[in-house]
């Protein structure tokens, strides 16, 4: 095992910072690493915003379920699908062209190259002893989170990123993922595969969250997600994206 894929084994969502500042350069350079991550036909259909300000973090917590660690963090990171890029280009070199930058997969391209440039920006971070979470809580009122962070038309807030020095006692651990055998599938989808991994998953996942809240909770890693499919969350983010030109045609 080289270090590289040392440091991606070892990653854990971190919720407790020092007071240690994140320099100018290191998030610069955080930046950049996500900037060289892979992205369809070059379009590189993201912005990054930067969040130091403390009366800001405070509003985007709110936003978020109130979760304290966005307030904390030295520089909390928004992460955004931007094809405002895009709707320029064709407006100045092809004028009188009808441009698709609002469709459907265009909204699925910008969604995937934010991901991929975040996980890089995490993993630059990591490098650096610096840690991270990942914050989807900014889409519960999004539109809010748009009107304070300026967002133009073509471009929608996907998550957050808290970023800093991990406090000594942030008590992150190292939470089970699903076994290889329910992701790694060759030559096509193998169903019985998938249903078995999952029920050895649900055993571990019981062990896990039992241990980690002291058997306050000890449901399975199903029994969570059906939970979560059945409850409804976000049902206004459609409105939202059509409003700001996305996901239509």
């Amino acid at each position: 095992m080289n270090d590289t894929i040392s440091l991606l084994m070892n990653h854990r969502s971190v919720r407790k910072y020092t007071n240690q500042p994140v320099s100018q350069e290191q998030l610069e350079t955080i930046v950049q690493a996500g900037q060289m991550a892979s992205s369809s036909s070059n379009v590189q259909a993201y912005t990054v915003i930067a969040v130091t300000d403390s009366e800001l973090k405070n509003k985007l917590s709110e936003c978020a379920g109130n979760q304290a660690y966005i307030q904390e963090c030295p520089v909390f990171l928004v992460w955004c699908a931007d094809l405002s890029r895009l709707k320029k280009a064709a407006e100045t070199h092809q004028p009188d062209a009808t441009s698709y930058e609002g469709a459907v997969e265009n909204f699925v391209v910008a969604t995937v190259d934010v991901a991929l440039a975040s996980q890089n920006a995490a993993i630059a971070a990591e490098s650096m002893d610096l840690g991270i979470v990942y914050i989807g809580g900014i889409r519960n009122q999004i539109e809010t989170v748009a009107e304070l962070l300026g967002l133009p038309d073509y471009v929608y807030p996907v998550f957050g990123m808290c970023v800093g020095y991990p406090d000594p006692n942030h008590g992150a651990g190292l939470r089970p993922r699903l076994p290889k055998e329910a992701v790694l599938h060759m030559n096509g989808y193998n169903a019985e595969q998938n249903e078995r991994g999952v029920a050895a998953y649900d055993e571990t996942s019981v062990r896990y969250i039992t241990e980690r809240t002291n058997g306050q909770r000890t449901s399975s890693w199903s029994e969570q997600m059906a939970d979560k499919v059945t409850t409804p969350s976000r049902l206004l983010l459609r409105a939202f994206l059509e409003s700001k030109g996305l996901n239509k045609e």
